[in-house]
C-alpha cells in the first residue's frame, strides 16, 4: 500500500499543479473563439419588467437602453409561422386556454394588459403594444441586434421545415416562386440564413436533445450550453479536466445561484429552493471558472438579474454580461461604473 501511495500522491500532485497551470493559461492549449459581439446588457425576454414581454414595444425600450442581446423564446402556430412566445399555452400571457401550436398566427389573442414579472413577483408590466410578434419580423427590424433563440420542445417542424428550403427558400422568394402559404413557414434556422444572422444568433435549449436538432439545422450558429451540458462543465471543472478538453459552446447562459429562493423558484417545496440555493452556489460562484470561460472566448451571462446588488455581484465574479427584465437599470449600473472607473 505505501508503494502506491510513494508512486500515487506525486502523480496526483503533478497532475493538480499542471491541470491549475492550464486553468489559469487555457490559451497555451486552445486557440480562444474570436466573439462577433459582447454581451454587457442582455434583455430577457425583450425586457419584460419595463414592457409587455416579447412585444416590438419592448424590444424598442430595451434598444434604447444600448441592449446588447435581445433574448426570445419561440413557439410554432398551426398554420407554420415561428412567433416569439415565452409559453405553448396562453392561458398565463392572454386568458386563452389555447396552444399555440393550436392558433394559425392570425387567431393569436392579445396579451393581457399587464403580466406579473417572474422574476420579480408581485410586480406587473404593462404596455400599449399587446401583439405577439413573429421571428421574421425582429430580424427585419432589428437586422444587426444579436438574439438568443430558445427552443422550449424539440418541435422538428420549428427547427427543421425550412432548412430543408434554405437551398431554395430565400431565392425562390425573392424571384416570387415560393407559394403564399409558404412565406410564413420559414423557420428559425432558415430565417438565420435568410437574413444573413449565422454569427449573432444563439441556439438555446435546456435540453441536450433539442440542441442536438438546433446545431443540425444550422451548424454555423452559435451554441450555449445546456443544463446536462452545465453540470458536465462543472464536473470537468472540480475534477481538474477542464483545461484540457475541447469546449464547443460559445455561451454560458446561467442562473445567479443567490437569486434562488428569492426570486427564483424552481421547486415548489421551500426546503428544497433553499438547499438548491446553497449547493449551486458552493458550485457555480467560482472565479477562476469563469475566467476560465472567459480566456476561451466563452463568454458568461447571469440571468435573470433585476437588483443593482445582483448586477455588481455577477460583474465581481467576472461575468461578460447580464440578462436583465430591467434594461434601463442595468443601462444605469453600467453607465455609473464606468463613470466611476474613469474617475478612478
Amino acid at each position: 500500500m505505501s508503494s502506491v501511495l510513494y508512486y500515487a500522491l506525486p502523480a496526483l500532485g503533478s497532475y493538480a499543479m499542471l491541470s491549475i497551470f492550464f486553468l489559469r493559461r487555457p490559451r497555451l492549449l486552445h486557440t480562444p473563439y474570436v466573439p462577433a459581439f459582447r454581451t454587457r446588457l442582455g434583455a430577457h425576454r425583450g425586457g419584460s419588467g419595463e414592457k409587455l414581454e416579447n412585444t416590438m414595444e419592448a424590444m424598442e425600450n430595451s434598444m434604447s437602453q444600448r441592449a446588447d442581446l435581445l433574448e426570445l423564446d419561440c413557439q410554432l402556430t398551426r398554420d407554420g409561422v415561428v412567433v416569439v412566445s415565452h409559453d405553448e399555452n396562453l392561458s398565463r400571457q392572454s386568458g386563452v386556454n389555447r396552444d399555440v401550436s393550436s392558433l394559425e398566427f392570425e387567431e393569436l389573442p392579445l396579451y393581457k394588459e399587464e403580466l406579473e414579472i417572474y422574476f420579480s413577483p408581485g410586480q406587473f408590466a404593462h404596455g400599449s403594444d399587446r401583439h405577439m410578434i413573429r421571428l421574421e419580423d425582429m430580424f427585419q427590424r432589428f437586422p444587426r441586434t444579436p438574439m438568443s433563440v430558445e427552443v422550449k420542445e424539440g418541435n422538428d417542424k420549428l427547427i427543421h421545415k425550412v432548412v430543408q428550403q434554405a437551398g431554395w427558400g430565400a431565392c425562390g422568394l425573392e424571384r416570387g416562386l415560393t407559394p403564399l402559404h409558404l412565406l410564413s413557414s420559414f423557420q428559425i434556422a432558415s430565417l438565420v440564413r435568410h437574413f444573413d444572422r449565422n454569427e449573432i444568433t444563439i441556439w438555446a435549449s435546456e435540453k441536450s436533445s433539442v440542441m442536438r436538432k438546433c446545431k443540425a439545422a444550422n451548424p454555423e450558429m452559435p451554441i450555449s450550453f445546456t443544463v446536462s451540458r452545465s453540470v458536465w462543465l462543472l464536473l470537468l471543472y472540480y475534477l481538474g479536466l477542464l483545461p484540457f478538453i475541447p469546449i464547443p459552446e460559445r455561451f454560458f447562459l446561467c442562473f445567479l445561484p443567490t437569486i434562488i429562493n428569492r426570486t427564483y423558484f424552481p421547486f415548489s417545496r421551500p426546503v428544497l429552493n433553499q438547499l438548491a440555493a446553497a449547493v449551486s452556489k458552493w458550485l457555480i460562484m467560482r472565479k477562476s471558472l469563469i475566467q476560465h470561460l472567459e480566456q476561451r472566448g466563452v463568454q458568461v451571462v447571469f440571468w435573470c438579474l433585476n437588483e443593482e446588488s445582483d448586477f455588481e455581484l455577477a460583474y465581481s465574479l467576472g461575468a461578460t454580461g447580464v440578462m436583465t427584465d430591467y434594461p434601463t437599470a442595468l443601462r444605469r449600473y453600467l453607465d455609473n461604473r464606468r463613470a466611476a472607473a474613469q474617475v478612478s
